[in-house]
């Protein structure tokens, strides 16, 4: 297989969509820090074409986000004015890289954007009471918003994060001479949206997840999309990938202090079935779940594991490294992703392909994979967007996840029936 096109951006990639099979392919990545205002980063926004061209490109104050592009060509980028009590922004550029839309979204004094989504009439945004890593005041949560495209708060939910528990974290104790000891329960002193899928919507249910911003314990809540009713509550856990499982249901995904397991939760936010692995899960339209295991273990332990609806599971081949390129998956049932320098297949049938390998590249920061026309394959590593053409794949599978239905618009949201 030929070597892939690979396009610099500046900075550290955050998050890549395309606006359908054909592109353009919307990245947005750190420009680094602003010596002018006290904002850390500044988001650049690009476009690339399939033939590795760069179309246009745009900044923005702020942290980046991961773009959500609409069927149309729009994409939406969330970023703040730089100031030490940002206020947030929604733009949408067109695919010629035109600003079509800008909106502030309602907010309370103080408060940071977490992680937000394109809702069909709007937005949906998860909000922290302080910027990453800073002291939370007392009393302080966050809360969960779903804003018009206006920008105004249609409805607001207070999700409340005041103590956590969890038997695997220890602690050092000063009257046993610094011996590990299970950590009792503690209130957070930071708040974090969770590092993977923070915000998921599925049909008429929301699933937000937050963190204490030290240990990484969190817990996740189900909302109804309409009212912003609490549907359920998880208990505190070291949560994960998680994923859109089909209208109004959802995969939990738990990693690290002993934990490691996937839950489905129902319309009712209740578990229906719990799996003893966690990974980056594909789901086809037939429900079925598959993808790599990701375990903090190395020399590694995972697989590539289907989770079969009775609980059981089906071992596919071992996989080597950590790092992982969030899979793609074609109507055929071939997975493709990225993982320990090597650009691997695993088929329907559970065997495994290797396409590509680039000895000693084991970067750390990788994007999700995008599976577009004519079997090109594009990720991005760190500041790079890697595409891949012929490789034999056949078109993107429809499916709730990754994203919803397929989908390479960047935007984890399933409209409700």
């Amino acid at each position: 297989m030929k070597d892939p096109e690979i396009i610099d951006v500046p900075g550290q990639v955050r998050g890549l969509a395309a606006a359908g099979p054909d592109g353009p392919i919307y990245l947005t990545s750190y420009a680094g820090r602003s010596p002018s205002t006290r904002n850390l980063y500044t988001t650049v926004l690009t476009a690339v074409d399939l033939a590795g061209g760069r179309l246009w490109q745009r900044t923005f104050p702020g942290h980046p986000f991961p773009p959500r592009a609409d069927a149309d060509g729009t994409v939406w980028v969330a970023h703040h004015d730089g100031h030490s009590t940002p206020v947030f922004t929604i733009t949408g550029v067109g695919a010629d890289g035109s600003v079509t839309d800008a909106m502030a979204l309602q907010q309370e004094q103080g408060e940071y954007l977490g992680a937000v989504v394109r809702m069909p009439d709007g937005f949906c945004a998860l909000w922290l009471p302080t910027a990453p890593r800073q002291r939370l005041p007392h009393g302080s949560t966050g809360r969960l918003a779903r804003h018009s495209d206006t920008g105004n708060t249609v409805w607001s939910t207070p999700l409340p994060l005041d103590t956590l528990s969890f038997s695997g974290v220890i602690e050092a104790g000063v009257a046993t001479g610094w011996h590990a000891q299970p950590k009792k329960a503690w209130r957070p002193s930071t708040l974090q949206a969770d590092h993977w899928q923070p915000l998921l919507v599925a049909g008429d249910r929301i699933l937000a997840g937050i963190s204490d911003g030290a240990s990484g314990i969190g817990i996740c809540t189900i909302l109804d999309a309409a009212t912003g009713d609490i549907v359920s509550t998880t208990e505190p856990g070291p949560y994960h990938h998680k994923a859109i499982a089909g209208p109004d249901r959802f995969l939990i995904g738990a990693q690290g202090y002993g934990a490691f397991s996937s839950t489905l939760h129902g319309r009712n936010g209740q578990a229906t079935q719990t799996w003893p692995s966690h990974g980056q899960m594909l789901i086809d339209q037939s429900g079925t779940f598959r993808g790599p295991e990701s375990e903090n273990v190395l020399p590694s332990q995972s697989r590539f594991r289907v989770l079969d609806p009775d609980g059981s599971m089906r071992d596919g081949p071992p996989l080597s490294g950590y790092y992982t390129s969030y899979p793609s998956l074609d109507a055929h049932g071939t997975a493709v992703f990225w993982r320990n320098g090597k650009l691997l297949t695993v088929d329907a049938d559970l065997d495994q392909h290797e396409l590509f390998h680039r000895a000693d590249d084991d970067r750390t920061v990788l994007s999700r994979t995008l599976l577009l026309k004519d079997a090109t394959v594009a990720f991005a590593l760190d500041n790079e967007l890697l595409i891949f053409r012929d490789t034999g794949l056949a078109p993107l599978a429809p499916g709730p996840w990754p994203c919803a239905g397929g989908s390479l618009l960047g935007n984890p949201v399933i409209p409700p029936r």
